[in-house]
């Protein structure tokens, strides 16, 4: 009887599995799994007059958050929950589109058929894996007990409705991969293309090595290029787009009420003898670990507050570092294998073998250690004259550092200084530098380091909706602009073109370009929530598809036109010479050296001289051994080759031959279904009415 309960419990579930690890979509819509009513005006998507409910994708849409919050333990992004909506859209059309054509060709599956799949001579896993015993073998008895028990017959008929559907598709599928086919000479051409290389020595004329000033591009040439090239300069619908954003950054009450709540732990972070239990009883963003730590190895914050304090058994924090607060226990503390410092510095570049220029920085090192040491700050001086803008932003601060980290000389003057000093000039590869040294650390610290996430609270979250909501609702009765000003927001402005994935300081967001997709020159869309800021967008101005004119593309046009000039000049040049030389003369005649290029082949195309040129791997693999190429125009030059070897493979063995096999009728299967599903969606229609339910 408790293998029985066990079993009832557990069906459901273990459908979801085999439902999830199969990948398979559709099969969820006779399942049972959705169970929803079709009411007038609950369809969310139309395909070929075929409703799918809002119900059924939004049951679906949830269970594809539940696993990605499973998977990745992380909640969904609002940016994240676009893709997600996109995938179910996709999935459920193409659900919809498969049993249409499953009914169109008669594909069924018999009750025999699933008869088979229960208890046949091979069962299904799904029945292997719940019925059977360690040696595979099916518990009949158990099993027919299972499918008579009236308790369990829902289970089993969601079960009969999974293996069903499963066999059908499985029968679609069928169909479809039975118009592949993968013939021995296709096997024996990829072994080919996989094996087969040539060795080859040509002449190479680089189209750089021909400067501008000495080919002739008139105005005519480039607008004649442009129209030769028109559809290069193609452009979708564009719109330039004006929005204002809010961040989800937490307010200064935010932290402070973030504070508050972390420090309520200490006391019992404190007295707790199982840190690593603690850490994930409380959801800690940070793991336990039994590692100790150098000064330079902890983020800068955390290691400011630890080693001000460095006494075991204490406890240091709550302290906001970065986006995370932080409670820290200081388990042990113990010298350190290797002492770290904290520096500044300041550096005057000379190229290494530059002897004026290396003089010249040595003298400014000097002048300027001159005035450090009659009371110029050093940081003063840093952000003023270092070469090495990055430290110098920070007055010369490098931060902390151990050994390992600073050319050999850098690091001798670093580490023999004590706090305070000022050491250099200092020569290394880069210039001369001067170094102040501020501190050194010679301990270790082990620490349990409590971290939780600082966020905005969702008072601060609603706040900033809000705003943007109240700038909507008044822009409509007064101008955007205005709105934007009075309430104090900066205007971005941004050029989106149709069906553009990634928006300069937007990133991905479906939702947006869901508006831009319907929206008219002056519209304003809804408040959008991305993954770290809301915004609301205004359509300045829409640009239709077309042409980009030639005014606006000159630029562009002008170096592939120059390019164009000097293929024709060098090409010519390069023929002239091949009709009075034979190869091995060629490229005296022409006034540059013969090169070589080894086992070029379908994988390997890196050619000197021409970097990875597909043109001339083609064409000197399609050359017997001894012929001379004809005058050939690759990306970046024109050539003459002639192969020296060709490197022929060995005979194809047994083994080789069927996994070719194999992976060619793999590849051409998931192309060939991937074709099809494309051609039936460009044949249906299909209705996307989501945003009715936005």
């Amino acid at each position: 009887m408790g293998t029985m309960n066990r079993l009832r419990e557990n069906t459901g579930v273990i459908l979801w599995i085999l439902v999830i690890s199969f990948g398979v979509i559709w099969v969820l819509q006779d399942s049972g799994a959705f169970e929803y009513a079709g009411s007038p005006g609950s369809d969310i998507i139309v395909v070929d007059g075929d409703p799918v409910s809002y119900e059924e994708y939004n049951n679906f849409l949830n269970n594809q958050i539940d696993a990605y919050q499973q998977q990745t333990g992380e909640q969904v992004s609002p940016q994240r929950m676009d893709m997600l909506r996109d995938q179910v859209f996709d999935a459920l059309v193409e659900n919809k589109l498969r049993e249409h054509a499953m009914e169109e060709l008669g594909i069924t599956v018999t009750d025999d058929e699933v008869f088979n799949l229960v208890i046949g001579d091979n069962p299904h896993p799904i029945i292997r894996r719940n019925f059977g015993d360690e040696q595979g073998n099916i518990d009949r008895e158990l099993l027919q007990s299972f499918i008579d028990d009236p308790a369990a017959q829902q289970q089993w008929i969601q079960i009969e409705q999974y293996l069903r559907r499963e066999r059908r598709q499985q029968k679609l599928n069928k169909l479809i991969s039975a118009t592949v086919r993968v013939s021995e000479e296709d096997v024996l051409e990829e072994y080919r293309k996989r094996n087969f290389s040539v060795d080859a020595d040509y002449v190479l004329l680089r189209y750089a090595s021909l400067p501008n000033d000495s080919v002739e591009v008139t105005e005519r040439d480039l607008r004649n290029f442009y129209q030769e090239n028109r559809d290069d300069y193609k452009r979708q619908r564009s719109y330039t787009v004006e929005y204002v954003h809010l961040p989800k950054s937490p307010t200064a009450a935010d932290s402070a009420s973030a504070l508050e709540s972390v420090g309520r732990l200490r006391s019992s972070f404190a007295e707790t003898e199982d840190d690593s239990t603690f850490l994930a009883q409380y959801g800690s963003d940070r793991s336990y670990t039994d590692t100790f730590f150098r000064r330079d190895e902890l983020d800068a914050g955390v290691a400011d507050v630890v080693y001000d304090v460095l006494e075991p058994d204490s406890i240091v924090g709550p302290v906001v570092v970065g986006d995370l607060v932080h409670l820290i226990k200081i388990i042990d503390v113990r010298p350190a294998e290797e002492t770290v410092v904290n520096a500044r510095h300041i550096l005057i570049r000379a190229p290494e073998r530059d002897t004026d220029a290396r003089a010249e920085a040595r003298q400014r090192i000097l002048d300027i250690q001159e005035r450090i040491e009659e009371g110029a700050d050093f940081a003063a001086m840093a952000r003023q004259f270092s070469d090495d803008t990055g430290s110098g932003q920070r007055g010369g601060d490098l931060g902390w550092f151990g050994p390992g980290r600073m050319v050999e000389s850098f690091e001798e003057a670093a580490f023999g200084a004590e706090p305070g000093e000022i050491v250099g000039p200092v020569e290394t590869r880069f210039g001369y530098h001067l170094i102040q040294v501020q501190d050194r650390a010679d301990q270790e610290v082990k620490i349990v380091d409590f971290a939780e996430p600082l966020r905005a609270s969702s008072e601060t979250l609603t706040d900033r909706q809000e705003q943007l909501e109240d700038l909507r609702f008044y822009a409509e009765e007064s101008s955007y602009e205005e709105e934007a000003n009075r309430l104090e927001l900066e205007i971005q402005q941004v050029e989106v073109e149709a069906d553009q994935e990634n928006i300069p300081g937007i990133g991905v967001s479906n939702a947006l370009m869901t508006f831009l997709e319907e929206a008219d020159e002056g519209d304003m869309s809804d408040v959008i929530e991305l993954d770290e800021q809301f915004i609301v967008a205004h359509v300045a101005s829409i640009t239709p598809e077309g042409y980009r004119p030639f005014e606006e593309v000159q630029a562009e046009v002008e170096p592939r036109a120059y390019k164009e000039k000097k293929k024709e000049i060098l090409t010519q040049r390069m023929e002239q010479a091949l009709a009075q030389n034979d190869f091995d003369g060629l490229a005296q005649a022409l006034g540059t050296t013969q090169q070589q290029a080894s086992d070029i082949s379908f994988s390997n195309m890196t050619v000197p001289g021409l970097g990875r040129d597909p043109v001339f791997a083609g064409t000197v693999l399609g050359l017997d051994e001894g012929e001379v190429s004809d005058v050939v125009a690759s990306e970046n030059g024109v050539f003459v080759a002639r192969v020296t070897q060709v490197n022929t493979p060995p005979p194809i063995s047994d083994t080789e031959r069927q996994q070719i096999r194999q992976r060619l009728q793999q590849q051409r299967q998931a192309q060939i279904q991937r074709q099809w599903i494309a051609s039936l969606r460009e044949q249906a229609e299909i209705e996307d009415l989501r945003r009715r339910f936005q």
